[in-house]
């Protein structure tokens, strides 16, 4: 084949630049906007830098693949070759690689694979990341893996990554060449980012037509994409790029467009698209005809679409989120950010002027993220957890990432993974493990087809899986879904009509059982038995193998990992006893809804061949039956398989138990009489005044509580229930936490009751707010000049003075500044309301007295 002319492309400019940075130093960053050339010149311009040896081979990572074939079949058209030849390309389930082949593209997963099978990249001589700002998990991984093989392995290795709209200066720092560590207090040098050479772009202006938002429903969606490509369709000239979020919305606008004028194609174009097709959206309109393209956000970047001049673009994009609900990361229909608009937008200025009608006001433009979050920040991180420990990583800090994997997610992940035995206990990765890192699946399913591959179910395992990496393949009445995974399985293995499915989603979920079986080393034989589906959707999700609760409505399931679910009550598999459960729909404030899932036997269940059987001894204190329950059960998860009473229980645990029984009821449960609660609050009025250091125990209700195990233990030996702790001998238990010499003090320092001039013994309440209190009739004090203290004369007593009908009169902590005070205001509104008793002008020389004057004997 002849070479093709190589016209100028605006990266051209950029290449000098860009291959003396990598002659100099082992990485770079180049950005360059889209149209500029930089995914198809950049390769065939380092193919002859001198670091690249004539034996070696460039890796260029696409994170799509359809973006990979397109750029390796121009690549070598250009140097007038076949794919295969100079330039060839791997992606998953096809590839055109050959002996001579030096750029060799791929998509994300096949680079991570090939860094976990050879992590010295022999025969490579540079890797280029494309696309970087798209900000995948994979690509993340990949560049973090590729910097510590150089760091560790290849110093010789060149890194280039690319972008279109990245921030490079965070990037550059990352692929610095700044020393990871530095020996004792040898001095580190100053950090060296790596280059960043910018692209200028080729963009011809693009005027932008907002319009109303359609309504937010794919009916919706679809009727203002199929009116707006009518109307410019009429309007203006070129061939039209429509955004649609997804093959399904691709297919309900292609259904709508029939009957268009002759002379115009409609052509689908996205990922799952058989090549031929894809190919013949991207070549140019043959002559005197259009085309509509309708596209995914596939179309945002890398491909280039000949004669678009005009952009519908919906603002919607399918993006890979993790979703609770199934344990896997599915994609979701979401709004896209502004960046990836202005992406959409110069699709349509890449030949020259052009025209962007997006299906949003202008007003909510700005409301849109300016840029897509890495997807690190929101995904599951199961898979990137299993790669980095069969790369030999346990702490994600060990390697270098432009933002760094969050904890919660990662320590989650860790968990599951330790639960499929995938890790050990410090983190490692198991044998299994690695087998499960093998599998291009999720964890989850790879451990079942490889745990299903060794009990013969290996083919239904691989069709499961395939199953659940796609989004549910039933067409179903609105209302209509049924939950039970066997039908689903009856349509993929012929035993249904194929009809039942929607268009090309069975295709790939055979062609995806295909491979799996292929990697597994499965055979296609399927398990037939009622319950075999669900034996292996509980190796998958242990977590999620359901119980049927007894008693109200039918269709309420509790899972082994504690939450509850419900089953439509007109489903198949509401009367079931046991589910294992694949996917499920939150709902705010309810129980989550199963979307998926299959029938489980109870014998598969109760042998721990699915999830280990746990028979545990549970003492614990039952706050329905305010009692210690002593039972043996036998438990998956949370649930509860058997339980009888428990023979001769642990006396200790009992009484453990029986105290977490007082602390769930609190300390009015036990029985306090008038005078202990009297003596605790003397001991804690001492706690408080002398300090905590003077000996003095701490009987607040937090420390009792607290120390229940130190003072009450002893004394409710053999008790079980709540009835019991009326017979507790407090007051012999709470002694015990006072020595013995401040015993002796205690009724020297904080006496129960004090003896007042007319010997009358009254009690003093410690209780009271303003400080230890006596109630006394001031005529009671008649004689005292001095004020009564507490604690060795540190505090005053608070002296609450009554009138002879025990009336409140005055509260005093100065009892002779009283006498010479304010008695004399006393006295005489006393002698007005009481005029029997004696209201002596000195009160501190006059006998004290309870009685009248007439029976005392004078006035």
């Amino acid at each position: 084949m002849p070479a093709v002319t190589a016209r100028p492309l605006p990266v051209d400019d950029a290449l000098p630049a860009l291959t003396a940075a990598l002659a100099t130093g082992p990485n770079a960053v180049l950005l360059a906007p889209p149209g500029a050339g930089k995914t198809t010149r950049v390769p065939l311009a380092l193919l002859d830098a001198p670091w690249l040896a004539p034996d070696h081979r460039l890796v260029v990572l696409e994170p799509r693949r359809m973006a990979a074939r397109a750029a390796a079949r121009f690549m070598a058209a250009s140097l007038g070759e076949t794919v295969g030849e100079t330039v060839g390309y791997r992606v998953r389930l096809d590839s055109a690689v050959g002996p001579r082949t030096r750029i060799e593209v791929v998509t994300e997963g096949i680079l991570t694979r090939r860094l976990q099978d050879d992590p010295g990249l022999e025969g490579v001589g540079g890797v280029i990341l494309d696309e970087f700002h798209e900000r995948s998990l994979q690509g993340d991984l990949g560049l973090a893996l590729c910097l510590d093989s150089q760091g560790a392995l290849r110093p010789d290795l060149r890194l280039l990554v690319m972008s279109a709209t990245l921030d490079g200066a965070p990037v550059a720092r990352l692929m610095g060449d700044a020393p990871l560590d530095a020996p004792g207090d040898a001095p580190v040098d100053a950090p060296v980012d790596a280059p960043v050479i910018e692209s200028a772009g080729r963009q011809y202006p693009v005027a932008i037509h907002h319009h109303p938002a359609p309504p937010d429903t794919r009916d919706g969606v679809v009727e203002a994409v199929t009116a707006r490509a009518r109307a410019v369709l009429a309007d203006d000239p070129g061939d039209i790029l429509v955004f649609l979020p997804g093959e399904r919305e691709i297919g309900a606008v292609a259904s709508r467009l029939s009957g268009l004028p002759d002379g115009v194609d409609v052509l689908p174009l996205y990922g799952a698209l058989p090549a031929a097709r894809q190919d013949a959206a991207l070549r140019p309109a043959p002559e005197g005809r259009r085309k509509i393209v309708l596209a995914t956000n596939i179309a945002e970047t890398s491909l280039t679409i000949e004669g678009v001049r005009a952009v519908i673009d919906s603002g919607l994009a399918r993006v890979p989120r993790f979703d609770p609900g199934s344990g896997l990361t599915r994609l979701e229909t979401a709004r896209i950010s502004q960046a990836s608009a202005d992406q959409r937008a110069g699709r349509a200025g890449r030949l020259g002027p052009g025209v962007c009608h997006r299906l949003w006001p202008k007003a909510a433009h700005g409301a849109l993220r300016p840029f897509t979050p890495p997807e690190i920040a929101e995904a599951d991180l199961a898979l990137l957890v299993l790669e980095l420990a069969a790369w030999g990583v346990t702490d994600p800090a060990a390697l270098r990432w432009l933002d760094p994997p969050p904890a919660g997610p990662w320590a989650a992940a860790c968990e599951l993974l330790r639960g499929l035995a995938a890790l050990d206990d410090a983190g490692r990765i198991t044998t299994h493990g690695r087998a499960l890192a093998r599998l291009p699946l999720h964890p989850r399913l790879a451990h079942m087809v490889i745990v299903g591959r060794e009990r013969g179910l290996g083919g239904l395992a691989a069709d499961i899986a395939a199953l659940l990496s796609e989004r549910d393949l039933l067409v179903s009445a609105p209302g209509a879904r049924e939950a039970d995974l066997r039908p689903r399985l009856d349509v993929i293995q012929g035993r249904a009509p194929k009809d039942q499915a929607h268009p090309g989603a069975l295709q790939r979920v055979r062609e995806g059982a295909r491979q799996i079986r292929r990697l597994a080393r499965v055979d296609a034989t399927a398990g037939s038995t009622e319950t075999d589906a669900g034996a292996l959707l509980a190796l998958a999700y242990p977590d999620r193998i359901g119980q049927r609760r007894t008693g109200g409505a039918p269709g309420r399931f509790r899972l082994s990992g504690g939450r509850g679910v419900t089953v439509d009550e007109a489903d198949p598999l509401a009367g079931v006893d046991w589910l294992a459960v694949a996917d499920i729909a939150d709902r705010p404030g309810a129980e989550g809804r199963v979307r998926l899932a299959a029938p489980l036997a109870d014998s598969a269940v109760r042998s721990g061949e699915i999830r280990p059987i746990a028979t545990e001894d549970a003492i614990a204190w039952s706050r329905r039956e305010q009692a210690v329950r002593a039972r043996r059960r036998t438990t998956l998860g949370a649930l509860v398989l058997t339980e009888a009473p428990l023979p001769a229980p642990d006396t200790a645990a009992v009484t453990a138990a029986l105290l977490e029984g007082v602390r769930d009821l609190g300390l009015e449960v036990l029985p306090w009489t008038p005078t202990l609660r009297r003596w605790r609050t003397r001991v804690r009025f001492l706690h408080h005044t002398d300090g905590p250091d003077a000996g003095w125990p701490d009987l607040s209700d937090d420390a009792l509580l607290a120390t229940l195990e130190d003072w009450l233990a002893p004394f409710v030996a053999g008790m079980t229930r709540r009835a019991h702790l009326d017979r507790v001998d407090l007051m012999a238990a709470l002694s015990t936490s006072l020595p013995w010499d401040k015993a002796r003090e205690l009724d020297a320092r904080a006496p129960s009751h004090l003896v007042v001039p007319t010997g009358s013994r009254l009690a003093l309440d410690y209780d009271d707010p303003e400080g230890p209190a006596l109630a006394v009739r001031v005529q009671e004090l008649f004689g005292l000049d001095t004020h009564p203290t507490l604690a060795g004369g540190r505090v005053p007593v608070v002296l609450r003075l009554l009138s002879p009908a025990r009336r409140p009169v005055q509260i005093t902590r100065d009892l002779p500044g009283f006498w010479r005070g304010a008695w004399a205001d006393v006295r005489k509104d006393m002698r007005g309301r009481y005029p029997k008793h004696p209201w002596p002008e000195d009160p501190t020389v006059a006998r004290p007295t309870t009685r009248t004057k007439a029976a005392s004997g004078g006035a």
